[in-house]
């Protein structure tokens, strides 16, 4: 039979077969000898031992589409990166390196700026501008009044998508909204820290549909790239391309050269100053990574 692995746990894996079962399942030792670990979202084939207590044995992994590091997941469509447009503040450094990460294995991903009851329109037109304006399709909820919540439906059906984001912005009350049965535990913002608890304590895929999927990851707190020269992160930067003829020298990174169309735009406007920044300071970390 095949089916979808859900989830992973301590070597068991839960996989949701064609016949609309989830079987408890071991990997074969054939995995660990060519040192492959099956991966959340990997489609597999696998045989059946017991029909009752529904338990099964791994037989063979299914070719992947991608496999992403962090989340650990497998034959991922999309993935849709919420913030707390207030309450926390939205911190878009973190936001433009999870873009990074995404753009680097070619995931395409939607953003989400969730509590927009505890915000005004300002706040959205300003965050709407400078995401819309690189290229990213951005969506405004509230999970306390459920306002876009049906947009994000739409969104997610027939797809496997990957939710991520900071802790305390939503992504589980989310969950719970377009999947009530996953029964996920929310945890209130910390008043002191303005910081939410990490109440995600590891990744899992929900059915919440035909051919519909979604998982939410940990939250994390900082994005680290990994592989990545400092000098191909301007590629992963789309407003940037509609200028790079207009740089002087062929192979510009846009941080210390006199000439560069990238310098000018931002200057005139085209491309947002804040945008800018925050590819100065993740090309200085890749650089300073290099150096060890």
């Amino acid at each position: 039979m095949t089916g979808k692995i859900l989830k992973g746990i301590a070597g068991f894996y839960y996989v949701h077969g064609t016949d609309e079962n989830i079987y408890e399942c071991k990997a074969k030792g054939v995995f660990r000898n060519m040192n492959v670990k099956p991966l959340v979202g990997d489609d597999v084939e696998f045989s059946v031992l017991d029909s009752i207590e529904l338990k099964g044995n791994i037989e063979q992994i299914l070719p992947r589409k991608n496999a992403l590091v962090r989340p650990a997941v497998a034959n991922v469509d999309q993935a849709l990166v919420l913030f707390a447009i207030t309450h926390p503040e939205p911190n878009l450094n973190l936001l433009d390196r999870f873009l990074v990460m995404m753009e680097v294995q070619e995931v395409p991903v939607k953003i989400c700026f969730n509590k927009t009851d505890l915000s005004g329109s300002e706040e959205k037109l300003a965050l709407g501008e400078i995401y819309e304006a690189a290229g990213y399709p951005v969506y405004f909820t509230s999970t306390y009044d459920d306002k876009g919540i049906e947009e994000i439906r739409d969104l997610v059906r027939g797809k496997t998508t990957v939710l991520a984001g900071p802790s305390g912005v939503g992504k589980s009350s989310l969950t719970n909204l377009l999947y009530p049965q996953a029964e996920m535990e929310t945890a209130n913002i910390s008043e002191k820290i303005q910081r939410g608890k990490h109440t995600t304590r590891h990744s899992e895929l929900f059915g919440i549909g035909r051919d519909t999927y979604l998982m939410d990851t940990p939250g994390f707190s900082s994005m680290y790239l990994e592989d990545l020269e400092c000098s191909q992160l301007k590629d992963y930067f789309p407003e940037f391309e509609p200028y790079e003829d207009e740089c002087r020298f062929l192979g510009c990174v846009h941080i210390g050269e006199k000439t560069c169309g990238i310098k000018d735009a931002v200057e005139e406007g085209k491309i947002n100053r804040g945008r800018y920044e925050n590819y100065r300071l993740l090309y200085q970390d890749l650089k300073e990574k290099r150096r060890y």
